[in-house]
């Protein structure tokens, strides 16, 4: 096992190098968005591969063994999001040539507000991306290779010195290869990861089939049905009322403002390349739940109980798998979390150096050179990393599933931020006040319904309803205190933003697959009976 993940690693790793070595990585444009020059496989892999981390991999498959497979409606309904920002939103982006998401609210608002949100971001990536990326994947490794069984550690010690190799690897990579080298490893990793789901599949059905694959199929559609149903009930991780909620918005926030995801978009050619690599990634989003709920499904028949819920993902690989294919899913597990590790590392960087860094210095007339500013960022991410070490050991004292930590912290920073974005995007007169007013206000407001009145009502319905007051606060600032002069668009582009022509046939079959999909795992589907 250990030789295979050790190969299937190095190669991936020898590859992406091969294919940058030559690359110079002097100004910012190389290294933060790789010169714009992707393609859209690149573009959609990259998406895709950043988003597929190890906190889904382990959080999506535990809720499907507490619950059901509803948590599957934040993947399903991750095509409809990212369907509308790749019209509505990226256009936008790439007509004001963006590097970061936050540019676009320098151009409608001011630049404070700008920097308000980009301080924002790095507090969330600081505080709740980082961590939980170096926690997941710490627990993944230990549960396919058994390392606190093997040393005699506790699961502390073990998650701690997990913790800070995987930290130390990933932010090399990242600090050294640029997002160049980290789009061509995610392509290969999505090539791996989807030759994983097969493997998981077969090898599950044949352990539940005892040998037999149809047999072990039968069990998951016979055995223990509730577990097949994605219409969350209001007792369930994911009521299914909440995707018309906060659910929407999260998803709209996370594909449409989060820069760890959207610089991937950034760095395309052009529109229609950014166009078709988001279509690809919801390709992957569509066949996602074979790594991410299938595995659930067959613990919850495999394992009548476990102490820790947490290492379903990891137990089942290790228990199902012949060694040589753990090896492989543990480097393509690996794989996952150092990809969001390093999209998380690099956009953080992008925020610091480009929204905050470079200003300063610019306004005390201290010019930095790009050479300076690139090494300024590498020296954040170090940071950044230390900081995020030291802080994942501490997300096991939350008792509610990891999944929902990891989704009820993202509340904080993403709806009041997608809150802002849309009313610039939508108004022409709503001042900057307004927009510092309603990130001040959604984020102290939830912060005190959350942890100290304790709602009965599910935490993404409140997130929903600061989001419309939050919109009329800002909109009524907006009527008393309008722009004297309203806000025009700005048209800077840096790539053709010629839109891809069979965007909106495309989308129409997604969404409709998207439907499906929902149908398929119902009382009117497999779930019922």
């Amino acid at each position: 096992m250990l030789l295979s993940f050790i190969i299937c690693t190095g190669l991936v790793a020898l590859i992406s190098w091969l294919k940058t070595r030559r690359t110079r990585l002097k100004t910012v444009n190389d290294y933060f968005l790789s010169n714009r020059s992707l393609g859209f496989v690149l573009v959609g892999s990259s998406i895709f591969l950043t988003n597929l981390s190890s906190n889904l991999l382990i959080g999506e498959n535990e809720s499907v063994y507490i619950n059901n497979m509803s948590v599957m409606a934040w993947g399903m309904t991750s095509i409809l999001a990212m369907l509308v920002v790749s019209e509505f939103l990226l256009p936008v982006y790439l007509r004001i040539g963006a590097i970061t998401t936050p540019d676009f609210l320098e151009h409608r608002f001011d630049a404070v507000t700008k920097r308000i949100v980009s301080i924002v971001f790095l507090a969330s990536y600081a505080i709740n991306l980082i961590p939980t990326i170096l926690y997941g994947g710490a627990l993944a490794m230990n549960g396919i290779f058994h390392v606190s069984e093997r040393t005699g550690w506790d699961s502390t010690t073990t998650s701690c010195v997990l913790i800070v190799i995987i930290g130390i690897t990933g932010s090399l990579y990242s600090i050294l290869g640029g997002l160049r080298a980290m789009s061509i490893s995610d392509t290969l990793l999505g090539l791996g990861m989807m030759t994983g789901c097969l493997l998981i599949s077969y090898y599950g059905f044949k352990y539940l089939g005892h040998g037999n694959l149809l047999s072990g199929v039968k069990v998951i559609l016979h055995q223990k049905k509730e577990h097949l149903n994605a219409i969350g009930s209001v007792t369930d991780a994911v009521p299914f009322g909440t995707i018309f909620t906060g659910m929407l918005l999260m998803n709209l926030y996370y594909w449409g403002m989060e820069q760890f995801i959207v610089q991937q978009a950034l760095a395309s050619k052009n529109l229609k390349e950014c166009q078709k690599g988001i279509a690809l990634a919801c390709v992957g989003k569509l066949l996602s739940p074979l790594i991410l709920n299938l595995p659930g499904l067959i613990a919850v028949h495999m394992y009548p109980h476990l102490d820790n819920t947490r290492e379903v993902f990891p137990r089942l690989i290790s228990d199902i798998l012949p060694a040589v294919f753990q090896g492989f899913m543990a480097s393509i597990v690996l794989g996952a979390v150092f990809s969001t590790f390093n999209a998380g590392l690099n956009s953080s960087g992008t925020l610091f150096i480009m929204n905050i860094y470079k200003p300063w210095f610019d306004k005390a007339g201290k010019q930095k050179s790009d050479e300076q500013l690139v090494r300024g960022s590498k020296i954040f991410q170090v940071l950044l990393t230390l900081m995020g070490c030291c802080i994942a050991p501490f997300i096991i004292l939350f008792k509610g599933g990891f999944y929902t930590y990891i989704q009820m912290l993202s509340g904080f920073f993403s709806v009041p931020i997608f809150s802002v974005l849309l009313v610039g995007l939508l108004t022409r007169r709503v001042p900057p006040v307004a927009a510092k007013i309603g990130l001040a206000f959604f984020i102290l407001t939830y912060a005190g319904v959350i942890l100290i009145f304790h709602p009965p009502m599910h935490y993404l319905h409140v997130l929903a309803i600061l989001f419309v007051v939050t919109i009329g606060i800002m909109l009524l600032i907006g009527r008393l205190f309008p722009l004297k002069v309203p806000y025009q668009p700005e048209k800077h582009p840096v790539v053709d933003i010629q839109p891809w022509r069979y965007r909106h046939l495309v989308s129409a079959l997604l969404i409709t697959l998207m439907v499906l999909a929902f149908v398929l795992f119902s009382p009117l589907g497999i779930a019922g009976g």
